[in-house]
């Protein structure tokens, strides 16, 4: 299974939910009893939560594929140059040497969106996901603040 057909198994499931905890939620607020109506309430709020998380999500999905396309589009994009062990795992030296190596960059262009989306890609390959987030959230905060380009 792909990580897009998963992640829209899984969106399906989360919706299914909401629904149902809403449905549950009627129902007990129906019974008129303040510990049903109390919660309720609450199973109103986490579906909420759970889809306010949904849509996050899809946005910055959308947003980082907006920047890589951009990026390809520039012949930016980093190239695979991690060296892989026999079973194809990235090996740790390799992913160390090139993660330093994007790290001076975004220290020397704090402000170019494309050295941050770099040293995402970099963490990613390091296995530092929550790092590679946060990155890469970055990189697109800098590109939303990027003055726009004019084509002439």
């Amino acid at each position: 299974m792909t990580s897009r057909t998963g992640f829209f198994v899984l969106s399906g499931v989360l919706l299914l939910v909401a629904l149902l905890c809403v449905g549950e939620g009627v129902q007990l607020i129906a019974t008129g009893k303040p510990l049903g109506v109390g919660i309720g309430l609450c199973a109103f709020v986490i579906p909420l939560i759970g889809v306010w998380f949904l849509r996050q999500t899809v946005r910055f999905g959308r947003a980082s594929e907006q920047l890589a396309r951009e990026l390809e589009a520039e012949g930016g994009l980093p190239v695979d140059e991690l060296k892989r062990t026999t079973g194809g795992r990235i090996d740790r030296a390799s992913a160390d040497a090139v993660f330093a190596r994007r790290q001076t960059e975004a220290e020397a262009a704090p402000g170019d969106w494309r050295v941050w989306f770099r040293l995402a890609v970099a963490y990613a390959d390091a296995g530092d996901t929550p790092r590679a987030r946060k990155t890469m959230q970055h990189a697109i905060k800098l590109h939303s603040t990027e003055p726009a380009r004019s084509n002439a």
